[in-house]
């Protein structure tokens, strides 16, 4: 059995920049870069749909090496990276040679790419420029998730917006 894949959100980001894919960050590491204080073991990326953006989307999974996640199979299974495939389901649960990457085309309570990238905020991270989701987007997502970690996540997100409202 293969070692857990560690997680390297630097790698991960800079391939897709490489590439040029068209994406926001979402989730707790797009939160972890506003102040979020939990740490995660993936990214959770929502591309651009159009065709050429999922193109170079494949090209950059290809790159990680990317493969389906499954829980107790840490080398993921074979994973056919095209976009035919890829635009077969909504959300991709992916590992990579750089850690667990999922990919939400429509992230709950939200219309996709262009609505996260209206309010994204953009971060310099060593030569690639990342697109987060705000957190108000992020508490959007949670709250319609409804999941027991998204729940005790919005508290803490609420008081990061509230204390960078005071600040501003």
């Amino acid at each position: 059995m293969s070692e857990p894949r560690v997680y390297d959100p630097l790698r991960i980001v800079g391939v897709l920049w490489d590439c040029d894919v068209q994406y926001v960050l979402i989730g707790a590491t797009a939160a972890r870069l506003q102040g979020f204080p939990r740490l995660t073991a993936d990214a959770d990326i929502t591309p651009a749909t159009d065709q050429p953006n999922i193109e170079r989307l494949a090209l950059a999974l290809k790159q990680l090496n990317a493969r389906i996640y499954v829980a107790g199979i840490p080398d993921g299974l074979p994973f056919d990276v095209d976009v035919r495939t890829l635009l077969r389901a909504d959300i991709w649960n992916l590992v990579t040679d750089a850690g667990r990457l999922v990919v939400i085309f429509r992230p709950l309570g939200t219309d996709g790419y262009n609505d996260l990238a209206r309010n994204a905020v953009r971060f310099q991270i060593d030569d690639a420029e990342i697109s987060a989701a705000s957190l108000v987007d992020i508490i959007r997502c949670k709250k319609a998730s409804d999941r027991p970690q998204d729940r005790a996540d919005i508290p803490v997100l609420e008081a990061l917006m509230r204390r960078a409202e005071n600040e501003s």
